[in-house]
């Protein structure tokens, strides 16, 4: 020590501390705001392709790199982006320092690992809808998030819209009194899916890579690339694809985190009761999520768009002391005619470009607060589909008909009852037919876990395939 100077041993700790403390983003913030970002998009299939356009039409933007596992969406979507850096592994992404932040659109089951060993590398981090696969999981990437100081935002981008936020304010004024049910409804088509037979998986393919945290399986055309959703596996049926987005505008207008009970009702049907295709989620559901007094319904419908009475419907409806809220009305009690909603002053940072700009602009300020649906709000609309899903997981059969002690709310009823007349309308003999009911499973919210029922805390994570693992310790 005595041989180095103060000023040395100054300029070594120096370059020492910016070298640890900065991030790659960290680094070129510091060198000025006006760099571009540069961005990698995993997982190209689907709405990837999305986040590839919406990304490209934003100044001060590079989308640098792509990875996909199927080597043949990889080199489509690279085609038009010149100089893109091309990965099968996302492992070896996540090494590439010349990236600042990854957008994430791979099956669901993939989301928590990639975003938490993304944070763990420096980087920011969008994640598509849902952010996790299990509870376990979103709770793990909000802790990688903060651990990391890393900006983590949401794909549930109705958080962008002021309308909904509009919602939000009307609720918290009081003008409606109470909100007593806020209802979502995630009725798209979700037919039969057949059988797909075994086989190897196309050479293109690296399906070890796909099954990642998933137990090692064979290989079916029902797996990739979208059919995933129906299986427990990988995905969480249509109440954590489609219907995340509605379930978060619920818990959002309602003013709720994690309730303090949870039960769920339905079945998997298709035209003919004792035929069942390869698929393992519901395609008929209801769930209902108990707040201490306040209840979040939610109602999943995929025997629809053939009959003209049962049409596709993705929407929130919100049941006041007063009257309803809903297709962008207030329907007092008693009345079929709707009102025009109130103007309200709805303090949102929506900005131009809606969620994926909002992204941006905040991995430039680092203000987290500023994020449209920031990994908190993800992982808590993330995990009531999942707390709904387990309830139906530990589900017994039941003849084909409202239980008599699952609720006494009437606008619950309602919902039961327009679940089994539309699984009776496409041919379901009610006599032969089962419905799976769920336990009601009571839930501790600081805990993240179930009161005394060892079986649904089970179902709270999963069993993880090394090297693919969601660690205990971000």
């Amino acid at each position: 020590m005595n041989n180095i100077s103060r000023r040395r041993f100054l300029q070594a700790t120096a370059t020492t501390f910016v070298a640890t403390a900065l991030s790659p983003r960290s680094w070129s913030q510091v060198q000025g705001a006006n760099d571009d970002i540069r961005i990698a998009v995993i997982g190209l299939h689907g709405r990837g392709a999305s986040h590839i356009s919406e990304f490209k039409k934003i100044k001060g933007v590079r989308i640098v790199a792509l990875c996909d596992v199927d080597l043949n969406v990889l080199e489509a979507r690279a085609k038009n982006l010149e100089g893109v850096k091309k990965y099968q592994d996302f492992r070896k992404l996540l090494e590439d320092k010349e990236i600042d932040a990854v957008s994430i659109a791979t099956t669901n089951h993939s989301h928590s690992l990639i975003t938490v060993w993304a944070c763990q590398a420096g980087k920011d981090v969008y994640v598509e809808k849902p952010c996790s696969h299990n509870v376990f999981e979103g709770r793990k990437c909000v802790e990688a998030a903060r651990k990391y100081n890393r900006i983590v935002q949401h794909g549930t981008q109705k958080r962008a819209n002021s309308s909904f936020a509009k919602l939000a304010e009307i609720a918290k004024s009081g003008r409606y009194g109470k909100l007593l049910v806020a209802k979502g409804y995630c009725c798209k088509p979700r037919w039969s899916i057949g059988f797909k037979p075994i086989k190897d998986p196309p050479p293109y393919l690296d399906f070890d890579l796909w099954l990642g945290p998933a137990p090692k399986q064979p290989y079916h055309e029902n797996l990739v690339h979208y059919n995933w959703h129906w299986f427990w596996d990988f995905g969480n049926g249509d109440i954590g694809n489609q219907g995340v987005h509605e379930m978060d505008v619920a818990r959002w207008v309602l003013g709720v985190t994690l309730p303090k009970s949870v039960v769920a009702l339905g079945g998997r049907y298709v035209n003919e009761p004792d035929f069942k295709d390869q698929g393992q989620t519901p395609n008929q559901m209801v769930a209902v999520y108990d707040f201490g007094g306040p209840l979040i319904l939610f109602e999943v419908r995929g025997l629809v768009g053939k009959d003209p009475k049962w049409q596709q419907k993705v929407t929130n409806e919100f049941y006041f002391e007063n009257g309803v809220i809903k297709d962008n009305k207030f329907y007092p009690k008693g009345s079929n005619e709707g009102e025009p909603l109130p103007k309200v002053d709805a303090k949102s940072f929506v900005e131009e470009g809606g969620i994926f700009s909002n992204f941006i602009a905040c991995v430039r300020s680092r203000k987290r607060e500023n994020l449209n649906a920031d990994i908190l709000e993800a992982h808590l609309s993330s995990a009531l589909c999942h707390l709904g899903n387990i309830s139906y997981r530990l589900a017994k059969e039941q003849p084909f008909e409202k239980p008599k002690d699952f609720s006494d709310n009437e606008i619950v009823g309602e919902s039961i009852m327009t679940v089994l007349e539309n699984t009776k309308a496409i041919g379901v003999d009610p006599q032969k037919a089962t419905l799976w009911v769920g336990p009601k499973l009571f839930f501790d919210p600081e805990k993240e876990k179930f009161i005394n029922n060892p079986a649904a805390d089970k179902l709270l994570t999963r069993e993880y395939r090394k090297p693919f693992v969601v660690p205990e310790k971000v």
